[in-house]
């Protein structure tokens, strides 16, 4: 029964992450698809005059997606420590402190975005010359959908620490994306707002996705709440922060280097690619989503769980699958997404495919470690995360010679070699422990 509960929970999870990604797959269609050269009859003179992104302009575009996630990096390890604290809240008074813990960290992440606001106002002509952002709205933009990736994450982990995977497969995951798709398609293409105006559209689909997580989980945070000790309780949140930061550092950091150092139409061919890639490891979060607070419970009673392996398998086998699609079908998705022009980049899709694989598995690996405050693991994360910015840096420098695409592949191969370091340190923190019965509980 556990074992069914498990795949049919992952189930709705992984048919909602789909339904989500198809959604904001689209959304990289509206933005970079060029209809013009497509014969759809009558449709074909009103699509032309839907202009796409510019390929800078593209490349921008998910490179400020993918700086976003870098925003949200605490926010992301705090809803790994919402989701453990809610999974393993019982009584009243664990109810209330809960709810204290959730206005603390509203506060908290409101004051650490005003200070990296002001942070990038001081270096804001620098940060503009470096990403090759032309209008500075969009940096505005971009910094006010920041808080709502600080927020948001929050009331997701009380979602999932309650294990409420309706409400955060429906309204996180599915509406997320097709509020961003809707917006995106009236405010770039039909209005024809450009950069600023995708940037608008990915504010808007957070947006409406952070206020009905709030509305689902206002029994939690709305009421009399108890103070807590922070201290004792931030030593526990800083390490995952850190854990999940290093390796969103390994799976994100290529981007921002590649925009920072190539020419701006270049990044827009390499975000082709690296959107098919990095698309395999958002399908397969599903399962690390049903994981993490089942094996909470597990371990805060003591008990036995192959959870681990039912999500592990699951992934390698749908991770794998997708990669190999890509190696035989490269040019298919391509074609689906982008107009004829992106079919240059072809050759990079499979070297990312397998090249983003180890480190989706790592990661799930990771978060089991995380789950069980097992965390001996993380500074060597860092160290790991800090060695993967180096090399990558240095390589991309000595690579930038003119052959885009043998330097392309050479930075992936970088993602990729350091992705399996991950998995291989990921799985013996994993299983040096060979009595699994013997493995600490979390504390609560």
């Amino acid at each position: 029964m556990s074992r069914l509960t498990f795949f049919r929970q992952s189930g709705w999870m992984a048919f909602a992450s789909f339904v989500g990604g198809v959604f904001m797959t689209a959304v990289h269609i509206v933005a970079a698809k060029d209809f013009s050269a497509v014969q759809l009859g009558s449709l074909s003179d009103l699509l032309s005059r839907w202009r796409p992104l510019e390929k800078g302009e593209y490349g921008l575009f998910y490179t400020l997606l993918l700086t976003l996630g870098y925003i949200g990096i605490p926010a992301v390890g705090l809803q790994t420590i919402i989701a453990q604290q809610t999974a393993m809240t019982v009584t009243e008074t664990q109810r209330r402190e809960l709810r204290g813990v959730v206005h603390f960290l509203l506060k908290a992440t409101f004051l650490f975005w005003v200070v990296g606001v002001l942070i990038t106002l001081i270096f804001r002509n620098e940060v503009l010359a470096e990403l090759k952002i032309n209008d500075p709205s969009a940096l505005s933009i971009t910094l006010l959908a920041g808080l709502v990736m600080l927020w948001s994450p929050v009331f997701a982990g009380v979602l999932q620490g309650q294990q409420d995977f309706v409400g955060l497969g429906l309204w996180v995951l599915i509406l997320n994306g097709l509020g961003r798709f809707l917006a995106m398609f009236i405010i770039v293409r039909l209005l024809g707002a450009g950069i600023t105006g995708a940037m608008v559209a990915v504010f808007l689909g957070f947006f409406v996705t952070l206020l009905i997580s709030a509305w689902r989980t206002r029994s939690i945070w709305i009421g009399p709440a108890q103070s807590f000790l922070w201290p004792p309780w931030l030593r526990r949140v800083v390490p995952l922060i850190l854990g999940v930061g290093a390796t969103t550092g390994i799976m994100t950091l290529d981007m921002i280097v590649v925009r920072s150092i190539f020419g701006a139409d270049q990044t827009g061919f390499y975000s082709a690619a690296g959107v098919l890639g990095r698309a395999l490891a958002y399908f397969t979060t599903p399962m690390v989503a049903v994981m993490f607070p089942k094996i909470v419970q597990s371990a805060a009673r003591a008990e036995r769980t192959d959870v681990l392996a039912q999500a592990l398998g699951a992934t390698a086998l749908l991770g794998g699958a997708g990669a190999l699609f890509c190696t035989l079908f490269p040019s298919v998705p391509l074609r689906i997404m982008y107009d004829e022009s992106f079919l240059i980049i072809k050759p990079l899709v499979p070297w990312f495919a397998w090249c983003v694989l180890p480190l989706t598995l790592a990661n799930v690996l990771i978060n089991n470690l995380l789950a069980r405050s097992r965390l001996g693991i993380v500074p060597w994360l860092v160290v790991l995360a800090l060695g993967y910015a180096v090399a990558l840096i240095l390589i991309a420098g000595k690579v930038n010679t003119g052959d885009n695409l043998a330097a392309f592949k050479a930075i992936v191969r970088v993602l990729g070699s350091f992705g399996l370091a991950a998995l291989i340190m990921a799985a013996w923190f994993t299983w040096r422990t060979t009595d699994h019965s013997k493995m600490p509980p979390a504390q609560a």
